[in-house]
């Protein structure tokens, strides 16, 4: 038996979608407000594909919007939900202990 799914099946949880590989990033990006896709993307070394991908998982589980404008050509844009900017505190504190405790390449 996982010992740590014993512990707090929840926080697990939490620490999965966290910590999925670019999921971080993403939400840190978009804690400064809407963005469209491109604008993500060429600020983080992900390829466009895995980028839709984590987007639409991020989506599903009510942590990011995608907002579509009717314009010609079509806006999309990304922005977090209440429950993705209620992440900000645990984003922040990780930022802030990677600025005191974690050394630059």
């Amino acid at each position: 038996m996982n010992q740590t799914s014993s512990l707090c099946p929840r926080f697990e949880k939490g620490m999965k979608i966290i910590s999925q590989r670019w999921n971080g990033l993403i939400i840190y990006q978009l804690l400064s407000g809407p963005h469209r896709f491109c604008a993500i993307e060429s600020a983080l070394p992900i390829s466009g594909r895995l980028l839709s991908e984590r987007l639409k998982e991020l989506e599903l589980k009510g942590i990011v919007k995608r907002n579509v404008f009717p314009e010609t050509p079509v806006r999309i844009e990304y922005s977090l939900t209440d429950k993705g900017r209620a992440l900000e505190p645990v984003i922040r504190g990780i930022e802030l202990w990677s600025k005191e405790w974690v050394k630059e390449v």
